[in-house]
């Protein structure tokens, strides 16, 4: 099911609760607008907690920590996360406007907390050299199983060339989704399938996409396309990666004929 959010409204926008709206996406999501100087906690008692700078300038602190950190476009800058275990609070200090995601879910396990820098990311190119570039998009993983298996969620960004295809090919996992979407220019649109059903994607919109559903996005030619993608591990079934749909494995033959060029 895909949201459209007509706009941000200052403070909280919830996206998912546990135990609330959309809840069968197992986490709380919400993003939230700050204004200059304003000043938001953070402290769950059961549940751990991913706060991703998405545009802005903030000084974040946990623990005896502080840092100041900016991001002036999720297009350009790779991405500041925080991720802390249960009965570590958080605070974020805007230094002036921003936004923020927060993703979290329960978890009482401890790990130690860790700010992902932009340098830490891992960013990629997939679909690079394949399908005529029609799939090819940056591919930004926060942290997952593979660094943090400790967590019981999964964080990481896309960014989807104008007019491109991610999400591609077509592909499933048991484990539910959340896409959180931006398009670099507010009149931006794309499209996403969500099971069986099409569903048009606008700035800020979000989709939930429950465990099993087939879920590839494309963008508009001239709007580029980002979205935050977070997934909750399911117990003793941890999302290590997708699972491509049988009748379209055939994409990734390296000698695949795709017309006009066959």
């Amino acid at each position: 099911m895909v949201y459209n959010l007509d706009r941000l409204e200052n403070g909280e926008n919830i996206l998912c609760q546990i135990n609330g709206k959309n809840k069968e996406m197992l986490m709380d999501v919400t993003v939230e607008k700050l204004e200059k100087n304003q000043r938001r906690e953070y402290l769950k008692s059961d549940k751990e907690i991913a706060v991703l700078l998405l545009t802005g300038q903030v000084k974040i602190n946990w623990l005896e920590n502080s840092k100041s950190i900016e991001r002036k476009s999720v297009f350009d800058d790779d991405p500041w996360c925080l991720h802390v275990p249960k009965n570590v609070g958080v605070t974020v200090e805007a230094s002036e406007d921003s936004e923020i995601l927060i993703q979290s879910t329960e978890n009482l396990g401890f790990f130690e907390p860790k700010l992902y820098s932009p340098s830490e990311c891992k960013s990629e190119i997939f679909g690079e050299g394949t399908w005529n570039g029609t799939a090819r998009r940056v591919v930004r993983t926060i942290f997952d199983y593979k660094n943090a298996p400790y967590s019981n969620m999964v964080i990481g960004e896309v960014i989807t060339y104008p007019g491109k295809w991610s999400s591609y090919p077509p592909h499933y996992h048991p484990q539910p989704e959340v896409y959180f979407y931006k398009f670099d220019k507010p009149r931006g649109f794309g499209l996403c399938l969500n099971g069986d059903k099409a569903y048009k994607i606008l700035d800020n919109s979000f989709a939930t996409i429950i465990g099993g559903d087939v879920h590839p996005q494309t963008s508009a030619p001239g709007y580029a396309m980002y979205y935050c993608w977070m997934i909750r591990h399911l117990e003793n079934n941890p999302w290590r990666d997708r699972i491509d749909v049988d009748e379209h494995k055939w994409l990734w033959n390296k000698n695949a004929k795709i017309w006009p060029e066959e």
